[in-house]
C-alpha cells in the first residue's frame, strides 16, 4: 500500500541535520543543556536494552549444539554462489572450527589454525584433513641419462656435488626423511642435482613451500624451521606416521601429511572446483561460515533476523516510555521510533509493502 506524507513531514525528513559543531554555534546554553541531557536519556535507554531487554530477544546455544551452528553456517551460504553446496560445506565448516578449540580457552577460536588448501579440478569438493595438505607433488630427481662412460667433470661440478653430499649426510645423519623447503623468491631453492642425490638417499622432498604457510606447517608438526644446515639437530624436527603423494581422480596430485605425533590444534580444510573463480568463490564462503562459527562459540546466543529484534526492542521501550514523563518519556520513545528504521530499510530493499 501507498502512503501520503504531509509537506510538513516530507521536509522533515528531507533535511540534511546539522553537525553538532555547528549547531552548537547557534544554541543558547540552556538549548545545550537539554541536548546532553538528552544524550543521556538515549544511553539509559541503551542501558535498558543491554540489562533487561536484549536477553528477552535471544536464544541462548547449549554447549556446542551442532544443530544451531549448521544451521547458521548454512544461513551464511545460502547467499553465496555456492549456495547448492552448503548442506556440504556447513557441516565441514562446523568441525573445522570445533576441532581448533582450546579446552582451556574455548571462547577465543584462532581462525588462522584453519587452513583452506585449493586444488583445481573436479566440482566443488572438500575433505576435512587431521593433518597437512599440500596442492603439489613430490619433487622427484630429474630424468636423463643413467650412466656415462669416459666421464669428464668440471671442477665447480664436482665441488657442488662435495658440497650437496656433505649436506645431505648431515639431514640424514639427524634421522630425517622428509624435507619442506621454502620457495625462494631470488632463485631455485634446490638443483637437479640435489634432488638427485636426495632421491638416492631415501629422502623425500616437497619444494616451493609459500613463506606465509611456514608459522601453520611448523605449529601443526611441532617443528621448527632451519635457516641453516649447522642448525640442524634432532630435537626440531616434526614426526608423522605418514607422508604420501595421493592421486587425484582427474590425474592430478597433492601431498598429505596424516598421523601427526604431538599436533597442535589446527586443521586443513582440501577445497576443489572447476576452475578459478568457483574456487575463490568456495574458498570466500567457507571462510564467512568459520566466522559466523567463531562467533557463535565465542557467545552462544541467536537472535531472529528480518528486523525482529529491532521492532520487539522498540515495541518494549515504547511501552517503558509510556509509564515516565515529561523530557524522559520524549526521548525513550525517540530511541524507540530510531529503531523502526532497520526493518522499514529491510522492507524497502527486499520490495515489500509496509505500514505505520
Amino acid at each position: 500500500m501507498d502512503f501520503l506524507y504531509s509537506s510538513e513531514d516530507f521536509n522533515a525528513k528531507a533535511r540534511k541535520p546539522y553537525t553538532i559543531t555547528k549547531q552548537r554555534e547557534r544554541w543558547i546554553d540552556d538549548e545545550h543543556n537539554r541536548f546532553l541531557q538528552a544524550l543521556k536519556l538515549y544511553e539509559r535507554a541503551w542501558q535498558r536494552i543491554e540489562e533487561h531487554i536484549g536477553t528477552k530477544t535471544t536464544v541462548q546455544i547449549k554447549s556446542h549444539a551442532q544443530k544451531f551452528f549448521s544451521k547458521s553456517a548454512s544461513t551464511s551460504l545460502n547467499s553465496k554462489v555456492v549456495s547448492q553446496y552448503s548442506k556440504l560445506l556447513a557441516p565441514l565448516a562446523v568441525d573445522a572450527v570445533l576441532s581448533v578449540i582450546d579446552p582451556v580457552k574455548p571462547e577465543l577460536v584462532d581462525l588462522r589454525d584453519v587452513r583452506i588448501v585449493k586444488k583445481l579440478g573436479g566440482t566443488v569438493d572438500t575433505e576435512l584433513v587431521k593433518g597437512l595438505v599440500f596442492d603439489k607433488k613430490v619433487s622427484h630427481s630429474s630424468g636423463g641419462l643413467t650412466k656415462v662412460e669416459n666421464a669428464k667433470m668440471d671442477r665447480i661440478l664436482k665441488e657442488e656435488r662435495n658440497y650437496i653430499l656433505g649436506m645431505i649426510k648431515k639431514i640424514k645423519a639427524m634421522g630425517c626423511n622428509v624435507l619442506l623447503i621454502q620457495k625462494s623468491i631470488l632463485r631455485d631453492a634446490v638443483t637437479d642435482l640435489s634432488l638427485h642425490y636426495l632421491a638416492k638417499a631415501k629422502i623425500l622432498v616437497v619444494k616451493d613451500v609459500e613463506r606465509d604457510d611456514i608459522e601453520f606447517i611448523t605449529k601443526t608438526l611441532n617443528c621448527l624451521p632451519i635457516a641453516n644446515i649447522e642448525h640442524f639437530r634432532e630435537e626440531k624436527l616434526g614426526r608423522a606416521d605418514c607422508v604420501e603423494e595421493v592421486s587425484l581422480g582427474d590425474g592430478g596430485k597433492i601431498m598429505k601429511i596424516s598421523g601427526i605425533k604431538d599436533m597442535w590444534r589446527t586443521t586443513t580444510v582440501l577445497v576443489r572446483g572447476s576452475n578459478q573463480l568457483v574456487l575463490d568463490e568456495a574458498e570466500r564462503s567457507l571462510h564467512g561460515a568459520l566466522g559466523v562459527i567463531r562467533c557463535l562459540v565465542n557467545k552462544k546466543f541467536l537472535i531472529a533476523g528480518e528486523g525482529a529484534p529491532e521492532i520487539e526492542l522498540s515495541r518494549q521501550l515504547g511501552a517503558w516510555a509510556k509509564v515516565l514523563q515529561g523530557m524522559e518519556s520524549y526521548c525513550i520513545m525517540s530511541f524507540a521510533e530510531a529503531l523502526e528504521v532497520i526493518p522499514y530499510t529491510l522492507a524497502e530493499n527486499a520490495g515489500v509493502n509496509y505500514c505505520y
